[in-house]
């Protein structure tokens, strides 16, 4: 009965998924043919051929519709890495403020090195700020007793101060203003095919990680003395987690800035329609965290056309209240 009941489980999430990525695929294509220039499908097709609006689509539409599909994927799987390693509903990269760190990290390395370096200077920044905001916060969380309200709380004020920080800069650095508003805000605005290689040789990269932090990630709803009992190390564990879900988060606010709320509503979306085992929960997650980001960026270039309004404010504007309906929601839990 077990075996079935798990192999019933299986082909759900088989079928969610695929539903997903149906979908995905479905928003992938509206996306290049709506915009400032609306083209039908044909002439979509006939510019991956050389068309004549290749320079559109291929140079244009297509690298942000595929950024905007991995950066959520990365930020779907960072966010229920981290809620698995802290064992906190709420505990998505973006809302306890390592997106902002990492924003900031990027921000001052651009700032500190001369542009020729910035392939590599970005990236090591944003890792850097991702990594001093996960640090800060476990430090600061756990000398407030290292609860859902203290973890969230310390994240928010880790944010918040790491928002401030860069809007000071920004006073100091007029000229680098737009660069820095795009990190705060969020957006796929821009993107190229570099960013496209970058984004997907950090992911690919990544992998072994996801694929053992997958795993593992059952375990990690265990307490310590659970964990301890049978051979595994809760630091080591959940610290791995918590690396792991850095390195992702990291991966996607390098492509493209810091983006809100998308760790947090994929981890609980797909708990809901998949359960919450590891082989389920992993990549529906991430398809649902692509979805979301591909979402948000075509509602953000369709509702103020010929203007746009970055993905990141649209993401911020569905997750906010999810946000606040988690809070409540988890307040009369322990009441």
């Amino acid at each position: 009965m077990t075996h079935g009941r798990e192999r019933r489980a299986d082909v759900r999430a088989i079928g969610i998924c695929t539903t997903i990525a149906a979908l995905l695929l479905g928003l992938a294509g509206l996306a290049m043919t709506i915009g400032a220039v609306t083209l039908g499908v044909g002439e979509v097709l006939a510019a991956f051929g050389g068309g004549k609006n290749a320079f559109i689509v291929v140079q244009y539409r297509a690298p942000r519709v595929v950024v905007s599909i991995l950066a959520g994927l990365s930020f779907g799987l960072a966010g229920v890495f981290l809620q698995g390693a802290l064992r906190n509903p709420l505990a998505s990269p973006d809302v306890v403020g390592i997106t902002k760190w990492a924003g900031l990290g990027a921000f001052v390395a651009a700032l500190a090195t001369p542009p020729a370096w910035a392939t590599w200077s970005i990236p090591v920044g944003v890792i850097a700020g991702a990594l001093i905001g996960a640090a800060a916060l476990l430090f600061i969380g756990r000398r407030f007793g290292g609860g859902i309200a203290a973890l969230a709380l310390t994240g928010v004020a880790l944010g918040m101060l790491a928002q401030a920080v860069m809007q000071y800069i920004m006073v100091l650095f007029p000229t680098r203003a737009d660069q820095s508003m795009l990190w705060l805000a969020g957006s796929v605005y821009g993107s190229s095919a570099g960013d496209v290689l970058a984004l997907s040789l950090w992911l690919v990269a990544c992998l072994p990680l996801i694929f053992f932090a997958t795993l593992r990630l059952d375990a990690g709803g265990f307490g310590d003395e659970t964990l301890i009992s049978i051979g595994l190390s809760p630091t080591a564990l959940r610290g791995g987690l918590v690396v792991v879900s850095v390195l992702l988060c990291a991966g996607g606010v390098a492509a493209v800035g810091s983006m809100g709320f998308l760790g947090l509503l994929a981890p609980h979306v797909a708990r809901l329609l998949v359960g919450p085992r590891a082989r389920h929960l992993v990549p529906t997650s991430a398809l649902i965290g692509a979805l979301a980001l591909s979402s948000a960026d075509l509602i953000g270039r369709i509702v103020a056309l010929p203007n746009e309004i970055p993905a990141g404010i649209v993401a911020a504007v569905i997750g906010g209240p999810y946000l606040v309906f988690l809070l409540i929601k988890e307040a009369g839990r322990h009441a």
